[in-house]
């Protein structure tokens, strides 16, 4: 599949920060679970190392982020949000993500004023 320009722009932004963001989901009781994973594109996915309960908790609901901190002091997070849907089984168990949303944010006012949907300071990528 294809990547669009502006997945394309979240991709180059994704090797800027590296291979291994958080990936968060969300257990049955609601609350959230976060683990380190490394991740590779595939076309317009990326997809994601896993474990047994992130595994589960995406088959149960494909919602899920992905976080790579700042790179330098003072610098944006990546926030990458998907649906996600597990690959493979046992030991090639992973998670193919098809981002629907990618944010570079950071605390702070923005910048410049500008009539973008954050009230921080942000960067929309996708979505």
């Amino acid at each position: 599949m294809n990547a669009t320009p502006a997945t394309e722009k979240l991709r180059a932004e994704s090797a800027r920060f590296g291979v291994n963001p958080y990936l968060l989901t969300q257990g049955k009781d609601g609350r959230p679970h976060a683990v380190a994973v490394s991740i590779e594109w595939h076309g317009d996915r990326i997809v994601a190392s896993t474990g047994a309960r992130s595994a589960a908790n995406v088959a149960a609901g494909p919602l899920l982020s992905l976080l790579w901190p700042p790179v330098e002091p003072g610098g944006y997070s990546l926030m990458v949000d998907g649906d996600g849907r597990v690959i493979g089984s046992g030991a090639d168990m992973r998670i193919s993500v098809t981002p629907t949303r990618g944010v570079l944010q950071r605390p702070g006012k923005p910048a410049a004023p500008s009539a973008r949907a954050c009230s921080s300071d942000c960067i929309p990528l996708l979505g």
